[in-house]
């Protein structure tokens, strides 16, 4: 698994599909995510640090999470497949990690209100992932 970090949110507010942009913490590679708008909305929300008057769905998870006694400790992208990414939610309770099926995107959104560390399956990097172009001199 290798560790990355939310790199940038782009947002078209006429198209229904916006992109999450990973990259990885200690290399280049970085790829997109392709998202809905409610759930970009939401993780430019908590990058920005806008607090809503009332818990959005993500801070809802969250706090059910926490109230049944567990804690959100990661995110894993762990499958790419038909170009349909699959992730999950690493939770601890009572001393044993369970994992919980989720979209990207809202897998991301909850990283980024728990600021737990995201995580990507080497295969799936080596699939999509990008080195960025060199600049030239």
């Amino acid at each position: 698994m290798v560790p990355m970090d939310l790199d940038r949110i782009v947002i078209f507010e006429n198209r229904e599909q916006q992109f999450v942009y990973l990259r990885e913490r200690e290399g280049t590679r970085t790829f997109p995510i392709v998202i809905g708008l409610p759930e970009a909305a939401a993780i430019d929300r908590k990058v920005r640090d806008v607090k809503p008057p009332r818990p959005l769905t993500h801070d809802l998870l969250v706090s059910v999470v926490a109230a049944l006694g567990g804690t959100v400790k990661a995110v894993v992208v762990h499958k790419l497949e038909e170009h349909t990414f699959f992730a999950k939610l690493v939770v601890e309770h009572d001393g044993r990690e369970i994992e919980i099926d989720s979209r990207p995107s809202d897998a991301i959104a909850v990283a980024s209100h728990t600021h737990v560390p995201i995580f990507v399956d080497e295969s799936v990097l080596d699939e999509v992932a990008t080195d960025p172009e060199p600049e030239d001199e």
